[in-house]
């Protein structure tokens, strides 16, 4: 694993928005007293929708708000990859799956997108508004290659499809994730090949079953009425 630091530039200070102050009290809530520290991940998740990535200031203030030293909340910031350290794209934060499957299925074609639209991985574009890198599995090998761009999965990428991504992500919008070809889920292309009857869901071929009376168990009375 590779070490994992805190950006050089750092903001002079860090405040919860009202929302994110108050979603996180929802999650600190979800733990007995004296174990909020346990609300620690979806706390500093919070920190980076709100910011776009995780401050140095916001760690403390994490600590502090969940009671615990500072060195405990940068000991998981900095574990955990999904916590970008450094300020991220104002626009796309793209993240390029290279595990194998991907990789066989073209994503490095995808990363010369990247390198030649936003240029080196782990930096921001030179108009601050796209940053990009390489990451490990994201868990939609049947739908190789793809790229997470702000957390919405895009599928089934090819070079020409990420460059129309990146053009409607530079212009404000949020294009709909899913799948470039249109693939229903992990379905197969062109659609599914089976279970495609209706019946199998609706209930039409379920059979009326007649529960018997059984006798009651041995060594229970059986209920009277009253």
């Amino acid at each position: 694993m590779s070490v994992r630091r805190l950006s050089p530039n750092q903001p002079a200070s860090f405040t919860f928005a009202p929302e994110t102050l108050k979603a996180a009290k929802q999650w600190m809530a979800n733990f007995p007293p004296g174990r909020q520290q346990s609300a620690m991940v979806p706390v500093l998740w919070l920190v980076q929708k709100q910011e776009g990535w995780v401050p140095e200031p916001a760690i403390r203030a994490v600590a502090e708000l969940l009671g615990v030293p500072v060195i405990r909340v940068l000991e998981v910031a900095t574990f955990y990859t999904m916590f970008m350290l450094e300020p991220v794209g104002t626009h796309a934060l793209v993240q390029v799956c290279g595990t194998t499957p991907c990789q066989t299925r073209g994503s490095e074609a995808l990363m010369a997108v990247c390198k030649r639209r936003i240029g080196p991985q782990n930096h921001r574009s030179a108009d601050g508004k796209f940053y990009w890198q390489e990451v490990e599995c994201l868990g939609a090998c049947a739908n190789a290659p793809m790229a997470a761009i702000n957390d919405r999965y895009y599928e089934d990428l090819t070079p020409e499809g990420l460059e129309k991504l990146l053009d409607a992500f530079a212009a404000g919008k949020g294009p709909p994730p899913g799948s470039e070809i249109g693939r229903q889920g992990s379905a197969p292309e062109g659609g599914p090949l089976t279970l495609t009857d209706p019946k199998l869901f609706d209930g039409s071929l379920g059979k009326k079953i007649k529960i018997p009376n059984l006798p009651p168990k041995a060594g229970k009375a059986p209920k009277v009425s009253a």
